[in-house]
């Protein structure tokens, strides 16, 4: 558990300073690392059961996903977030040109299958961290300066908070009070108390992080909505855990 603490910890001091000195440029990298981890890990699991999704050309696609939208907007004068709507067709193309090399016929639906599922599953959910770090219209490539270059920022560390601390609190509140398993056969650790009492803990933080941070974030995010908002991201981050854990 402490090693746990600290590793943490560890981690958002790093995540402060990269965004720090490189803006939205240096979120957008963090979240294109964090969707190849994660798509890589989620395709190691495929394997495992018996799948063959295009492991490297998919996470190689995710990062694609992540990153193509945020550049473009910046080159293009905003008008790059219109390639969110069409990126996944893009991917379904690239996808059945791959299949029709490396892949005999009985194989290829399952590999186009596999592939795809990752990619909407994870790179293509993050990237609308990316729409919400541009909602304020924050361009910011470099160190930020001002409160306005951090809205988009804090939008994307209040989301954090409100699913990071949902498990940290279940973890908590589970081992001091859980006795009513959620999901016995999937996960028999994760209780219904533990449920309660990290979302709970996870929105009480964000409506801290609010108040007290008010400053940067967009006019609309008062400490009402951020923590109203705050509670179904909770409860989806639970229900999203259990899937995790029935892959697993």
């Amino acid at each position: 558990m402490l090693q746990r603490f600290f590793s943490t910890v560890l981690i958002w001091a790093l995540v402060g300073i990269l965004v720090y000195f490189f803006g939205g440029q240096g979120t957008v990298w963090l979240l294109a690392i964090l969707a190849v981890a994660t798509q890589y890990e989620f395709y190691t699991l495929l394997e495992k059961i018996g799948r063959r999704p295009f492991k490297n050309f998919g996470t190689v696609l995710g990062a694609v996903m992540i990153l193509a939208p945020y550049y473009t907007y910046l080159w293009t004068d905003g008008q790059g977030l219109i390639l969110q709507t069409g990126i996944i067709a893009v991917m379904i193309v690239a996808c059945c040109l791959r299949i029709l090399s490396e892949r005999r016929g009985d194989e290829r639906i399952e590999a186009l299958g596999a592939t795809l599922f990752g990619l909407i599953y994870i790179p293509f959910m993050l990237s609308y961290l990316v729409r919400i770090l541009l909602l304020p219209s924050n361009e910011v490539v470099g160190p930020i300066t001002n409160q306005q270059d951090l809205q988009g920022v804090m939008l994307i560390i209040w989301m954090i908070v409100a699913t990071k601390f949902t498990d940290v609190g279940a973890l908590l509140v589970g081992k001091a009070f859980g006795k009513h398993p959620m999901s016995p056969n999937t996960s028999p650790k994760k209780t219904w108390e533990g449920a309660i009492g990290g979302c709970i803990i996870s929105t009480g933080l964000c409506f801290l992080l609010v108040t007290l941070a008010g400053g940067v974030f967009p006019d609309f995010m008062t400490p009402l909505w951020g923590t109203l908002f705050a509670m179904p991201i909770a409860i989806i981050s639970i229900i999203s855990d259990l899937v995790e854990s029935m892959f697993k």
